[in-house]
């Protein structure tokens, strides 16, 4: 049980998860329900797809949710960039999202393409 949390996938994505909720928290009152409220749930949904598709049974459901937190990453970064357009991130946040965004993306996909079996 809790295997999950040897995953280096799972173990970025919970840090991107952590590092969007302490940016989140210098957004404006009117974007609580918007992009605060999206980026958070797209961060948690991450990590948590790679935990609930470790826990099942077989590859197939692991390289499953492993693609479901691809999407996620997607979804996370063009977020990111809309926050960056509005002004509501810079500096050294956005930095860390950023090398974030980078290696939750490498070891997802090497995690991805592991339990597929891909060889390339």
């Amino acid at each position: 049980m809790n295997s999950h949390r040897k995953l280096d996938a799972w173990k970025v994505s919970r840090q991107r998860a952590n590092a969007i909720y302490r940016a989140t928290r210098t957004f404006p009152a009117d974007e609580r329900f918007g992009l605060t409220s999206q980026l958070r749930r797209a961060a948690v949904s991450a990590a948590a797809n790679l935990a609930e598709g470790h826990a099942r049974w077989g590859l197939k459901e692991g390289a499953h949710g492993a693609s479901i937190t691809r999407g996620s990453l997607a979804e996370i970064d063009t977020l990111i960039a809309i926050a960056e357009d509005q002004g509501y991130l810079k500096g050294k946040a956005l930095a860390e999202l950023e090398e974030l965004r980078e290696r939750a993306s490498q070891v997802t996909w090497g995690l991805h393409r592991n339990l597929r079996g891909d060889r390339i």
